[in-house]
């Protein structure tokens, strides 16, 4: 004999669930009657969401609210479930103690395929208020079955797309350093601590901005390089010149004024709008970096105060 457990026989994962959606179904059918459709509205709204619905009422009769939505309405039924059956019950069915039997389905199904039905059922539920959401595949047959008669499978003719949301765009804007998070740049070993803020004030005292061998970051002068990108910005602002077209700006304002290659290079990175300096979150403290904090690290070395980031904001055919 060991003391090595036992195996314990197989089991099939999901029984439990599968058995107890069955006997939820079940009991939905149970509700079977001849019903009318009272309503077909094709852009009902429940909140910030929209859907087709289709409501089956008889006297005496729990009410059957069948939701049909596009891919592109959001929120999706599924993530706002309790608020569009409690919007249904409160507008049409509100002398009822139940909330309608909740049906939904969205367009398109899970890779490609025809959507299925969802019985969408709630575990606590009172006056115009559903809570505890859990979904069950539900067949077409049973649907009709269950109001006693035929159901709209589609979207509706009546269905009006949302009006796309307008694509964000790049703009270039100067911001102060120590508004910017915390940089931790994870390539260079000269970065990994930065540099004590009395080697950054010597540095200051004596002019020495750049021109160290460590790496490509450090080996250039970021004073000089952020002078030209702001004057570049300023002057770019008034002339009009698109964000898109900012790197052959910038590059030929550095050229005119006398940049060396490394700093026509280290210009170029801060107006690339895969290169541009563009901190995460809304663009300030404790937000991180998309990309850039290398540039930043070696800034803030160096005791750079005003930089140039990148950030996308909505459409405004005024903004740069």
């Amino acid at each position: 004999m060991t003391d090595a457990p036992q195996e314990m026989p197989p089991t099939r994962p999901g029984d439990a669930a599968l058995s107890a959606f069955r006997e939820t179904l079940a009991e939905v059918l149970n509700l079977a009657a001849p019903r009318r459709r009272t309503v077909d509205d094709h852009m009902f709204r429940a909140g910030r969401t929209s859907f087709r619905l289709q409501l089956f009422t008889a006297p005496g009769q729990r009410a059957v609210a069948v939701a049909i939505q596009a891919e592109e309405e959001l929120p999706s039924l599924t993530n706002v479930a309790e608020s569009c059956v409690s919007a249904v019950w409160q507008q049409h069915c509100p002398d009822q103690e139940m909330p309608p039997v909740w049906i939904e389905r969205r367009f398109p199904g899970a890779f490609d395929e025809e959507p299925d039905f969802q019985l969408v059922t709630f575990s606590e539920s009172e006056p115009y208020r559903a809570d505890d959401p859990h979904w069950c595949t539900i067949s077409t047959e049973q649907i009709v079955h269950l109001v006693g008669g035929q159901v709209a499978e589609d979207r509706g003719e009546g269905y009006m797309p949302p009006e796309p949301e307008p694509e964000p765009e790049p703009r270039f804007e100067a911001m102060a350093l120590w508004r910017l998070a915390q940089p931790h740049p994870f390539r260079e070993e000269c970065m990994s601590g930065g540099i004590p803020w009395w080697r950054r004030w010597i540095k200051r005292v004596l002019r020495q901005y750049g021109g160290g061998s460590c790496c490509w970051y450090h080996s250039g002068d970021w004073h000089r390089v952020n002078r030209m990108a702001l004057a570049a910005l300023s002057r770019a602002r008034r002339e009009g010149v698109k964000a898109d077209d900012m790197a052959d700006y910038a590059d030929e304002y550095g050229v005119g004024a006398g940049a060396s290659e490394w700093e026509r290079l280290a210009l170029r990175t801060l107006y690339s709008l895969g290169d541009a300096i563009q901190p995460s979150g809304d663009g300030y403290t404790s937000n991180g970096f998309i990309n850039g904090q290398h540039r930043v690290q070696a800034m803030l070395d160096a005791g750079v105060h005003q930089t140039v980031i990148l950030r996308y904001t909505e459409s405004d055919s005024s903004a740069q």
